[in-house]
């Protein structure tokens, strides 16, 4: 099943059992689908449905952090729900042990050997690591590996 007929189901299911919040939650991910789609005129597969879960949970932590900072642990609490809502769908992150992995089997397959290399490992994680590591992470740990 793709995840964005899970998201829809799990959409129904909500509005079934009246559950406002998590139908709320749910309805902003299904709107920000459907309007990339629609911008993009495309059909989106799991790693864009992903995309678009990574930037919205982005999203609601600044958000979050935002709201705390001003003293509206109301909405704080909200965006805190929205956000373990959406991170659901994400799948498992890796572990530290098998980032580095993927780093040193990255750096092998490139053949990259400086700092000026990066690129091409970069290249080639992206893809691999998409949803499941922290991209700015990821760069560090490369920029630490081929110095």
């Amino acid at each position: 099943m793709s995840l964005k007929i899970r998201i829809q189901d799990d959409m129904k299911s909500a509005m079934r059992a009246r559950e406002a919040d998590r139908l709320s939650a749910l309805r902003l991910l299904v709107a920000a689908i459907r309007q990339r789609e629609i911008d993009e005129r495309i059909e989106l597969d799991d790693s864009g449905v992903i995309t678009i879960l990574e930037k919205l949970g982005k999203q609601r932590k600044d958000s979050l952090t935002q709201y705390a900072a001003a003293g509206r642990q109301d909405l704080a609490e909200r965006e805190a729900f929205e956000l373990t809502v959406l991170a659901d769908y994400l799948p498992r992150p890796l572990s530290a042990e098998e980032i580095n992995a993927a780093i040193q089997a990255a750096i092998a397959e490139s053949g990259a050997a400086s700092a000026r290399d990066m690129g091409k490992v970069m290249a080639l994680l992206k893809p691999r690591l998409a949803g499941r590591a922290d991209v700015t992470a990821v760069s560090g740990a490369v920029k630490a590996a081929l110095v």
